[in-house]
């Protein structure tokens, strides 16, 4: 079981930059590809960071032949020799598929394409690429390299070969996979988005504090975080995409709340702002 010699990742934020580091500390060698130089540079000093952190917590013990195996650049072309290319742009729809198309172009006709996307269609993206069979969706969660999941979207025309070596580039991240067919959330962003909003409606009716919620779930129900601290790591602007995303898709029960919006617009985005349901300065 081997991961791709090259593996492509278009988007260096938290996303993009922990799919990078996932794939480094598997062995891969990774191209990071970023839109400009500016953002090049902050996406190649997120991975050494979190290479960093890999070394001080003894999980890695030598980072210099990992960074050796990672480049950055601003060009697509990079990715022409990578077996797997991973999309991690932000949660846009059009965004997305003007990206995988030009990704296509330069990639050889038997690498594998993925989306890192949490809510869109796999076949809607899939219908502006011309080997739709050679796309899937690898959907990682945040933080990477503490998520021990990864959902595999199976979309009307993706392959089963590619669906097999998903599964495999999965394992061999030490992360477990689990593959679900391409729907409106997928599995895990439909329930834990319904959930968060939820949470969120009973802070807005002042139910509970966002505490008193969060440890109902946690003690209650053993989940490992509770939903309202969940939604600030994973950022309040990104939930409310995703709500945005499904109350398209599956109707009004995934309506975003209004206390989501007018945090989201007051630019309370959760931990990476360092205020969302929580205040996190000491964290970020």
């Amino acid at each position: 079981m081997t991961v791709p010699g090259t593996v492509g990742v278009l988007g260096g934020g938290r996303m993009g930059a922990g799919i990078a580091h996932a794939f480094l500390l598997a062995g891969a060698r990774v191209r990071l590809v970023e839109r400009d130089p500016q953002a090049a540079d902050a996406a190649r000093e997120r991975v050494l960071a979190s290479i960093a952190a890999s070394v001080r917590r003894g999980d890695l013990s030598d980072a210099d032949p990992v960074t050796a195996s990672l480049a950055v650049s601003t060009e697509l072309a990079d990715f022409s020799a990578a077996g797997l290319v991973v999309e991690a742009v932000p949660e846009d729809r059009e965004l997305k598929a003007g990206a995988l198309a030009r990704i296509e172009e330069v990639v050889g006709a038997d690498a594998v394409l993925a989306t890192n996307t949490s809510s869109i269609s796999i076949d809607a993206l899939a219908a502006t690429l011309s080997r739709p069979d050679r796309f899937a969706g690898l959907h990682f969660f945040n933080p990477v390299p503490a998520s021990k999941l990864v959902e595999i979207v199976v979309g009307e025309h993706t392959g089963q070969d590619v669906v097999t070596s998903a599964r495999e580039w999965v394992s061999t991240l030490r992360k477990t996979p689990v593959v679900v067919r391409d729907s409106p959330g997928f599995a895990s962003s439909r329930l834990g988005v319904m959930l968060a909003l939820e949470a969120i409606r009973m802070l807005e009716e002042n139910v509970a504090d966002a505490a008193d919620i969060d440890a109902a779930m946690e003690l209650g129900y053993r989940h490992p975080m509770g939903p309202l601290r969940t939604t600030d790591v994973v950022g309040l602007d990104v939930r409310l995409g995703i709500a945005e995303e499904l109350a398209r898709e599956l109707g009004p029960r995934f309506e975003p709340p209004a206390l989501l919006r007018r945090m989201v617009a007051e630019g309370k985005l959760g931990r990476k702002s360092g205020e969302g349901f929580y205040v996190w300065n000491e964290e970020r």
